[in-house]
C-alpha cells in the first residue's frame, strides 16, 4: 500500500470524501444562521412544520458528523505528507510545526468573520501528531481510543454520582462571552463584529469546544485518520473491502443502543454536572458511531463503482481546497445573515438556509 501512495499525493476517494464533509459543513452553518441560532415567526404553517422536519433532520445526519469527517482526514493528511517526506529522507515534524503555527494565522483571519472557528483547535492539537508518528499502530489505537472515550466527562460524571452537591463550572463558561458576541453579530456595523469576533467571540468558540469534548475529540480522530492512511484503508483491496464492510455492520449495529443511552438514561441522572458529562461523553460516541457508517457507505459505494460515482467525483474539486472554501465560505455566510451585511438572520427558516447553503457549495466548487 505505501508504495502506492508514492505514486501520487492525492487520493481522489478522500479529497471526494473531504468534499462531503465540507458540504455538509457549509450546509449546517447555514442552518444555524453561522452562530445566529433563530427560527423565524409568523411562517405559514406548512413551512414552519418543514423548517423543523429539515432542522431535526439536518442536526441528525450532519451535526458532529461531518466536522469529525474533516478531522479524520486531517489526520490522514498528516500521514500522507508525512509519508512521502520519509521516501525521500526528510523528517517531516518540524516542517508539520511550522504548518501548524501558519494554520494558526489562519484561525485568526477566519475568526474575524465567523464565530464558530475550529482552525485554532485543530492547530492545537496537530501537534498530538507529532507527538505519536513515531509510535506503533497498536500504541497509537490505544491512546487515541483513551481520548475518544472522554475521560475527563466521565471523571465528572463520576464526581457527582458519588457527590450529590458537586457543581461543576465547566459547561456553561462560553455563555459568559457569547451572550456578548452575539448581539454584536445581530446588529453591529462591519468593524464591531470583526473586534467582537476576534475577542469575545474566539472565547465564546474555544471555549465551547473544549467544554464539549472537542480537545479530546480532535486528537483522537487525527490519530484515527493517521492510521487509516497507515494501514492502506482508503486504497482499494481485499482488505480494505473487508474492513470498511465490517465496520458498515458494527456502526450499524451500534446505533440505536448508543442512541437510546444517550437521550433516555439522562433523564435518570439526578446531578446536573454528571448529566452534562454523561450526555458529552455518549453524544461523542454516537456521533463517531454514526461518522464511520456514512464513511463506509460512501466508501463502499466508491470502491463498488471502480473510481467512485459521478455524484462522489463532483465533489473532489471542493475537497482538494478545502482550506480556502471553509475560510471562504464563512465570509460569504456571515455577509449574508450578519447585521452589517443583509441580515437575513430573522428571516430565513431552515428551508430557505439550506438552499443558501447549496448555492455557496455551488458558486464555490464550479
Amino acid at each position: 500500500m505505501k508504495e502506492q501512495l508514492t505514486k501520487s499525493t492525492r487520493i481522489d476517494l478522500v479529497d471526494a470524501l473531504r468534499g462531503f464533509a465540507l458540504l455538509a459543513i457549509v450546509l449546517l452553518h447555514n442552518l444555524e444562521h453561522y452562530n445566529i441560532y433563530y427560527i423565524p415567526t409568523g411562517m405559514p404553517e406548512w413551512l414552519t412544520q418543514l423548517d423543523k422536519w429539515l432542522w431535526d433532520t439536518s442536526f441528525l445526519l450532519m451535526a458532529g458528523k461531518a466536522f469529525s469527517t474533516f478531522s479524520l482526514l486531517f489526520g490522514f493528511s498528516f500521514f500522507i505528507q508525512m509519508h512521502n517526506q520519509m521516501k525521500r529522507g526528510n523528517d517531516f515534524r518540524p516542517r508539520f510545526a511550522w504548518r501548524l503555527l501558519l494554520l494558526m494565522l489562519f484561525a485568526q483571519l477566519h475568526a474575524l468573520f465567523y464565530n464558530g472557528d475550529i482552525l485554532l483547535l485543530y492547530a492545537l492539537c496537530g501537534f498530538s501528531l507529532i507527538a505519536v508518528c513515531r509510535l506503533s499502530d497498536r500504541s497509537v489505537f490505544i491512546i487515541a481510543g483513551i481520548l475518544l472515550l472522554q475521560p475527563f466527562e466521565w471523571g465528572r460524571f463520576l464526581y457527582g454520582y458519588f457527590d450529590p452537591a458537586y457543581q461543576s463550572q465547566v459547561g456553561n463558561l462560553f455563555m459568559t462571552w457569547a451572550v456578548k458576541n452575539v448581539p454584536v453579530v445581530q446588529s453591529g456595523t462591519f468593524p464591531q463584529v470583526l473586534y467582537s469576533n476576534l475577542t469575545d467571540g474566539q472565547l465564546y468558540s474555544n471555549l465551547w469546544q473544549i467544554e464539549n469534548g472537542r480537545l479530546f475529540q480532535v486528537p483522537a480522530l487525527f490519530m484515527f485518520g493517521m492510521l487509516l492512511g497507515r494501514l492502506g484503508y482508503f486504497v482499494k483491496s481485499v482488505r480494505s473491502l473487508r474492513f470498511w464492510k465490517r465496520l458498515l455492520l458494527v456502526s450499524a449495529i451500534l446505533f440505536y443502543p448508543f442512541y437510546w443511552m444517550k437521550n433516555t438514561l439522562p433523564l435518570s441522572i439526578p446531578n446536573e454536572s454528571s448529566k452534562i458529562g454523561f450526555g458529552i461523553a455518549t453524544g461523542s460516541y454516537l456521533n463517531f458511531i454514526m461518522m464511520c457508517f456514512i464513511i463506509s457507505v460512501f466508501v463502499l459505494f466508491w470502491f463498488k463503482s471502480g473510481n467512485g460515482l459521478r455524484i462522489q467525483r463532483f465533489l473532489i474539486p471542493y475537497g482538494r481546497m478545502s482550506l480556502t472554501n471553509y475560510i471562504m465560505q464563512s465570509m460569504i455566510g456571515s455577509f449574508i445573515y450578519y447585521g452589517y451585511g443583509l441580515g437575513l438572520w430573522d428571516r430565513t427558516g431552515a428551508a430557505v438556509t439550506l438552499l443558501i447553503g447549496a448555492g455557496i457549495f455551488l458558486f464555490q466548487g464550479h
